[in-house]
């Protein structure tokens, strides 16, 4: 008998895809109730970023989601973009583009197989259970053939998990490797149980910073579930585009994604708010996975000593406790987490380059890049808040 092929299809709107026939490949771990390893490659999380216009025409990301079929049965899934600038995407290539286009190339527009305005670490090729080997090859193919074809600059998967990254790199993909901050739940009973982890500066700072940061005359609230209210919304979206302003010129996010997110996300959502003479002043904005919470969005209108660091950072660590997490994934950058108990963790991604010669340079300079983050991955640690036997066993 011979062997069926598997269809790769592009499909432009996520409204083509059932729903379930989406997550069975996307987070097939929710089938039995339990939550998705994250819920950002979620059919309902990548729908709130379509269907709010927090991507597609004038976002400069549009949709060509990425799916695999064999025998008519849907066995593949990637959340897969045409890019016409690298905003958004916080694994920077800007030089890449700059050395292209200096050089007569044309390196925009190109393939972005990732989640838009999101640096979380998580799977990028989504294959149904007992499909992996064949739907995995699918996919990298078929973005590849897709770039290829259409004479396009690259094709990037940004932060992909590390299986994901090695497989990638063994069939011919450029591997890179970047870094974040990241704080380990080691099995703590509460935020006391971290501190003694600590060594005694740096646990009488982050005590000291606590205290100041709770000292601005007001109260600290989280919401998740249908404890959200569209009220908290209407604040936080103040908070977020002055963040979005101050940092990327206009927010990523439309107000729309925030009516959407309460409708269909808010289980999904741990939102921690400052209220201040009956108003709220500050908030951060949390994802919840079934390992790891995600700090995504910080804002204020209020500027008051060390809240940010309270908010953002200490009240991530109590939720990830509360709930049995096991890390807080911080977001992009920042040093300063460092002495807040979060420490420099590897992130990847995997690109494929058009142009020979161009992939050539790229792969030179990616491997004098790994080696750099390598060591400062070492330093960093070292200079990191817990006791050196502390460091000594997570590393």
């Amino acid at each position: 008998m011979q062997q069926q092929e598997v269809e790769i299809r592009v499909v432009a709107s996520l409204r083509a895809i059932d729903a379930g026939d989406w997550d069975a490949c996307a987070c097939p771990e929710a089938a039995a109730g339990a939550p998705p390893l994250d819920p950002f490659t979620t059919h309902r999380f990548l729908s709130a970023l379509e269907n709010s216009g927090s991507v597609g025409t004038g976002t400069g990301w549009q949709p060509q989601y990425l799916t695999a079929y064999l025998a008519g049965q849907l066995i593949g899934v990637a959340p897969m973009y045409v890019k016409s600038h690298s905003q958004g995407e916080y694994i920077f290539d800007h030089n890449w583009a700059h050395a292209y286009e200096r050089a007569g190339g044309r390196y925009y527009p190109k393939l972005q197989v990732a989640v838009p305005h999101t640096p979380a670490t998580g799977r990028r090729l989504l294959v149904r259970p007992g499909f992996e080997e064949t739907g995995t090859a699918a996919l990298i193919q078929g973005a590849v053939q897709l770039a290829d074809s259409n004479n396009l600059s690259s094709v990037h998967l940004t932060f992909c998990t590390e299986e994901e990254a090695r497989r990638g790199e063994e069939i011919g993909l450029l591997l890179r490797k970047t870094q974040q901050f990241h704080w380990r739940n080691e099995g703590y009973a509460d935020f006391d149980g971290f501190l003694a982890s600590l060594s005694s500066r740096k646990r009488k700072n982050i005590r000291k910073e606590r205290a100041r940061a709770q000292d601005f005359g007001g109260t600290i609230q989280t919401f998740s579930g249908d404890d959200l209210r569209p009220e908290h919304w209407d604040a936080f979206w103040r908070f977020y585009q002055d963040t979005g302003a101050r940092k990327w010129g206009t927010p990523y996010l439309t107000r729309a994604f925030f009516d959407i997110a309460q409708e269909t996300l808010r289980d999904d959502m741990a939102l921690v708010l400052a209220e201040r003479d009956g108003r709220w002043i500050a908030g951060a904005l949390n994802f919840i996975g079934a390992q790891t919470l995600y700090g995504r969005y910080w804002g204020c209108t209020e500027h008051h000593p060390c809240l940010h660091f309270e908010l953002c950072y200490y009240r991530a660590i109590d939720i990830a406790i509360e709930r049995g997490l096991a890390r807080v994934e911080a977001g992009a950058q920042g040093e300063h987490k460092l002495a807040r108990g979060y420490l420099p963790t590897p992130t990847w991604s995997l690109h494929w380059v058009n142009d020979p010669g161009f992939a050539d340079a790229i792969s030179t300079y990616l491997k004098a890049e790994r080696d750099a983050v390598d060591e400062e991955i070492t330093v960093l640690t070292e200079y990191g808040p817990f006791k050196r036997d502390e460091i000594e066993e997570q590393e």
